[in-house]
């Protein structure tokens, strides 16, 4: 009986032994498939359209302010510029991505408003506001999610425009154009919907200080005092969006 108990355990670690070790021995399995990040690296050019809500505000150092002139419209034109996504950055979807840009927007919108001086009142003089185009060059700076761009911006800018005088409709003073310099900044959000094909949507804000037109004036007959020169500072708001064709990285 002791021998028949034997020959049994022996049998059964014969057949057990091989399976047990195959179940310590270790598994390899195939690494997870590697998945690419969208590298916004690169140079691109596109256009974009939207919306310009203006406030002109013009004034005379003898006669005071002459009022707010509020044009809005659309706009339209083209932007191009470079990236660059910083390697090893801290961001752990993508990274610091850092650009500059150049856009330019053609617009064509009017604003009529009365102007404020007593005698102008009375003879029904205007101050006529046309902006044309808009302009900047800026830096760009944000942070990438794989395929998606949040940034901010800033930067230099310049407005043109025709102002002039007007009494019930006609002119009564030549009608001058007008370049105006100042600042931008703003924020946005960009999509890249194909490796070379990018969308974005931005709001910017653009200031130009008090920018004196010794062409822009008004005779005494008009507004009582001959004024020498007028001023005009302008203020905008701009939301647009656009597409980009993406080149890069180099």
């Amino acid at each position: 009986m002791r021998r028949l108990l034997l020959a049994g355990a022996g049998a059964i670690a014969l057949v057990g032994g091989p399976s047990n070790a195959a179940d310590l021995a270790p598994v390899y399995a195939p690494p997870p498939p590697l998945v690419a990040v969208f590298n916004w690296t690169g140079c691109y050019i596109g256009g974009n359209g939207g919306g310009l809500w203006a406030n002109s505000n013009w004034g005379d150092t003898i006669l005071g302010g002459f009022g707010n002139n509020t044009p809005s419209g659309a706009l339209g034109g083209a932007q191009a510029g470079c990236n660059y996504q910083a390697s090893g950055a801290s961001y752990p979807t993508g990274g610091l991505v850092v650009g500059i840009q150049g856009d330019y927007d053609w617009t064509s919108i009017n604003g009529n408003v009365a102007n404020g001086i007593p005698l102008a009142v009375a003879v029904g003089l205007t101050d006529q506001t046309q902006i044309k185009s808009l302009a900047s060059v800026t830096g760009r700076v944000g942070g990438a999610w794989d395929r998606f761009l949040a940034y901010v911006k800033a930067g230099g800018a310049w407005l043109h425009g025709n102002y002039g005088f007007q009494t019930f409709g006609v002119p009564v003073a030549p009608t001058v154009s007008l370049t105006q310099t100042g600042y931008t900044v703003g924020v946005g959000g960009e999509y890249a919907f194909l490796n070379w094909l990018t969308g974005f949507i931005e709001y910017d804000y653009y200031h130009f200080g008090n920018n004196t037109s010794s062409t822009l004036v008004c005779t005494a007959a008009v507004c009582g005092i001959a004024t020498t020169g007028v001023s005009v500072r302008t203020d905008i708001n701009v939301v647009k969006a656009g597409l980009n064709l993406k080149f890069g990285p180099f």
